[in-house]
């Protein structure tokens, strides 16, 4: 892939730029980051992946075929005025800001190629599972190199844009929720007496392996659940104990809430209502 820019250099454009160095997707020479406030995390960046810092000052954005953009919501206007004037025509926005639209930036960098998706933070280590959605200016030879460059990063799965808050909500937030679970049973755990560092790798162990089994035997996990659920045994007392604290309902409102407020965002970036 041709220069690509980062726009932002927060935790969602490291873990990107980690997947893409670290699978030789694309030589560090031809990646660049800007910033506008953190000239230190910049430097960061520099030193630990051999990307390049870049201004818009300076005008080195012009040669660039694919801006990413990575700052948080409320930054996307000012991060797209920095920008506009120096894009070429040609040259196509990728957004993995939560809950931006892309008529939101398609009206801050006009009429363009433009994709948006939201990874997670297992890019980091190429694992992420990500949703993507492109507008009408995105020919097949564009819509493959951004395909190409979130494939490096984990999985991706094309969805039609609405669909990418309920992505946001289960994928994107996804990792947060494993890591509250894994903390929950760790605190269960070493409150029984486990040690702790037996009890994280127990509990690695065993998510590692449950996933692994929902991959690879392609069965339903509810028939999953019920082989490991033996009448009157261990697994169904604690299941029962799920179920009488409505573990299924939590969630379900762990999901709506995080969709609502990714549909917030994008209700508070959208210059037509803001």
């Amino acid at each position: 892939m041709d220069k690509v820019i980062f726009v932002g250099a927060g935790s969602m454009a490291e873990a990107i730029i980690a997947g893409i160095v670290n699978k030789s997707v694309m030589r560090a020479k031809d990646i660049y980051v800007m910033n506008k406030s953190d000239e230190d995390r910049l430097i960061y960046m520099q030193n630990t992946y051999g990307v390049s810092i870049v201004s818009a000052e300076r005008n080195e954005l012009s040669d660039a075929g694919l801006f990413i953009l990575a700052t948080k919501p409320k930054d996307i206007h000012q991060a797209m005025a920095d920008i506009v004037n120096h894009m070429n025509d040609d040259a196509a926005a990728l957004s993995v800001i939560a809950g931006v639209s892309i008529a939101t930036i398609e009206s801050g960098l006009g009429a363009r190629p433009i994709a948006r998706s939201m990874p997670n933070t297992s890019a980091t280590i190429g694992k992420s599972a990500t949703g993507v959605s492109m507008n009408q200016s995105v020919n097949n030879n564009m819509n493959k190199k951004i395909i190409s460059l979130l494939s490096s990063i984990g999985i991706v799965k094309e969805v039609v844009e609405d669909e990418l808050h309920l992505v946001t909500a289960l994928s994107g937030s996804g990792p947060a929720y494993v890591y509250y679970l894994v903390e929950a049973l760790e605190e269960a755990a070493i409150s029984k007496g486990l040690c702790a560092d037996t009890a994280r790798e127990l509990i690695i162990q065993t998510l590692e392996g449950a996933a692994s089994m929902l991959k690879k035997t392609g069965e339903e996990p509810s028939i999953l659940r019920k082989n490991v659920t033996s009448p009157g045994g261990t697994t169904e007392a604690g299941l029962r104990a799920l179920e009488k604290n409505s573990f299924k309902q939590t969630i379900s409102h762990c999901i709506n809430d995080a969709e609502a407020r990714s549909r917030e965002l994008g209700i508070m970036t959208d210059p037509k209502i803001t």
